[in-house]
């Protein structure tokens, strides 16, 4: 099965909350959808596990709040990655009651609605909610997409989403890269665009000679040679810091943990002699050292340093 396909659907970003008895409890949702218009009927989808899931069931009402592109990442984390079995997701969030259930501010508003019917699957059950009320909040910025949250924001959804994909299943995929191949020699230059002024280096032809096309690589093909700098990794929502050290005090900005929650991947070692190589992008030739000599040229084929792409060994 191709994961892609389900990347190639459109969600938005959700939070969904609900009451359990006396106490407020809401999760992280992407899958809502607008199922009728009169009467105004919401359909959300919520994991079995979720505690979310018992009060919605139990309380037969749930809050949606749609969040924007302004909002508090924090709020995905805070209401994605941890449980409200054992913390309390409200607090430090700007919130209040809507005819007795909980509604974030930060959000471009919010639906209330009453179950009228439900659909079960082997591991979510999909609510259908009547709207008995919204509102709305002055936030200008557009709604936020799934897709914004993975490229923008770079998040991960947790196990419970309906949309999780396993890491190692996303590891495989292919890495799409634009490549412009010169019509005249061949010559195949990597990157979203051409620079300004651009000139094959091979045969010299301006860029009105060059075919933008998209190819597949492997994952660990796309990969760059070295990576740089040192990385904390959260062990909870899979949030990346850079840097040598996490700040005095830092929390993890999507799911809220504090720094024990973190790994360090130590940067990769630095270029020497022994680790690094140059290889001729032309023929093939390798060159060893941490860098090319000023002005050097192929001994094989003689082009330029521009031809060659440096590696680790």
């Amino acid at each position: 099965m191709d994961v892609r396909f389900f990347f190639s659907m459109s969600y938005g970003v959700y939070i969904v909350t609900s009451m359990n008895g006396e106490t407020p409890v809401g999760c992280t949702a992407n899958s809502a959808m607008q199922i009728t218009a009169e009467p105004a009927t919401i359909a959300v989808s919520i994991n079995h596990e979720n505690l979310t899931h018992k009060a919605i069931s139990e309380s037969g009402m749930f809050a949606l709040n749609v969040l924007s592109e302004a909002s508090d990442p924090g709020l995905i984390g805070g209401f994605g990655f941890r449980s409200s079995r054992d913390v309390d997701k409200f607090a430090g969030v700007a919130w209040h009651y809507e005819q007795g259930l909980p509604v974030l501010e930060d959000t471009m508003g919010w639906g209330l609605c009453k179950v009228i019917d439900k659909m079960e699957t082997e591991t979510h059950t999909v609510f259908l909610g009547k709207v008995i009320d919204t509102g709305v909040f002055a936030q200008t910025a557009p709604a936020m997409t799934y897709e914004y949250y993975h490229k923008v924001i770079k998040g991960s959804s947790p196990k419970t989403a309906p949309t999780y994909v396993a890491p190692e299943a996303v590891a495989e995929l292919p890495v799409t890269k634009t490549q412009w191949v010169c019509t005249v020699c061949g010559y195949i230059y990597e990157g979203d665009q051409l620079p300004a002024g651009f000139t094959c280096p091979l045969c010299g032809v301006g860029p009105e000679f060059f075919e933008k096309k998209s190819v597949e690589v492997s994952a660990e093909e796309a990969k760059p040679a070295s990576a740089s700098g040192t990385k904390w990794v959260c062990t909870v929502c899979g949030y990346v810091y850079e840097g040598d050290e996490l700040p005095e005090g830092y929390t993890c900005p999507l799911c809220g943990v504090g720094a024990e929650f973190f790994e360090k991947q130590a940067a990769p070692a630095a270029d020497t002699d022994e680790n690094t190589e140059w290889v001729c992008s032309v023929c093939g030739y390798v060159y060893e050292g941490a860098q090319l000599p000023e002005g050097y040229t192929c001994p094989l084929c003689g082009v330029g340093a521009e031809q060659f792409e440096k590696r680790s060994k």
